[in-house]
C-alpha cells in the first residue's frame, strides 16, 4: 500500500505568527577581536555567552517543488540542554522600505530524541555542521559571531574542519508580525559597526 502524499501547511508558532528580523554579514579570522571589543562596548553583556552547538538540517519532499525544511540542533557545551527544532519561512525581501530580512520563524525546545523522532515522520537529514562562537544581546536584539566547521565523518562531531577563514555576524529579533520598526533599530545598531562589518539584507536564494 502506497504511502498517502505528503501535503504541506504553513507554520505558525501558536495564536501569535512570529517573525525574525535578520541582517548578516562577515568579518576575516584577524579582525574578530576588534569586532567583538566593539561589541563589549556596546551591548548589554559585556562578557558575551559562548556556545559549541551541533546543527542538523532534516529534508521532507512532498507535492511541492522545494522540499520542506526543519532544523535539529544541540548544544555540544552544555550537558541536559534541551535539543531545538527550528523552522524558518521563506524570506520576505520586497518592502524596500523594511531595512531588515524578513521570515516566519518558529523554534521550541524538544527532547533528546528528536532525531528518531523526525526519522520516523519520513525526514531524512541533508546536512549537518558545527557552530562555535560568541553570542551579545541589546535589548531585543541578539548578535551572533561564530564560526561554522564541515564535520568530516558524519555524525562524529570531533572530525570537523573550518569552512572558511572568517566568522558570520548575524544580528536578529524574533518579533510578532507586523513590528516593522525593529529593522530601523537594527539599522542603526549596525551603522555603528561600520566599518568592521557590514551588515545586510541578503537574500538566502542569491547564495544558491
Amino acid at each position: 500500500m502506497e504511502a498517502p502524499p505528503v501535503t504541506m501547511m504553513p507554520v505558525t508558532g501558536g495564536t501569535i505568527n512570529m517573525m525574525e528580523y535578520l541582517l548578516q554579514g562577515s568579518v576575516l579570522d584577524n579582525s574578530l577581536e576588534s569586532l567583538i571589543h566593539r561589541l563589549r562596548g556596546l551591548c548589554d553583556n559585556m562578557e558575551p555567552e559562548t556556545f559549541l552547538d551541533h546543527e542538523m538540517v532534516f529534508l521532507l519532499k512532498g507535492q511541492q517543488a522545494s522540499p520542506f525544511v526543519l532544523r535539529a540542533r544541540r548544544s555540544m557545551d552544555k550537558p541536559g540542554a534541551p535539543w531545538h527544532l527550528r523552522y524558518l519561512g521563506q524570506p520576505e525581501m520586497g518592502d524596500k522600505n523594511r531595512h531588515a530580512l524578513v521570515r516566519n520563524c518558529v523554534d521550541i525546545a524538544t527532547s533528546e530524541n528528536l532525531t528518531d523522532f523526525l526519522m520516523e515522520m519520513g525526514f531524512r537529514m541533508d546536512h549537518e555542521f558545527v557552530a562555535k562562537g560568541h553570542l551579545f544581546r541589546k535589548g531585543i536584539m541578539k548578535i551572533m559571531v561564530y564560526k561554522i566547521f564541515r564535520i568530516l565523518v558524519p555524525g562524529n562531531t570531533e572530525s570537523t574542519e573550518a569552512l572558511s577563514l572568517s566568522y558570520l555576524v548575524e544580528l536578529s529579533v524574533v518579533a510578532a508580525a507586523g513590528q516593522d520598526m525593529v529593522s530601523d533599530d537594527m539599522r542603526n545598531f549596525a551603522e555603528q559597526l561600520k566599518p568592521l562589518v557590514h551588515l545586510e539584507k541578503i537574500d538566502p536564494k542569491r547564495l544558491m
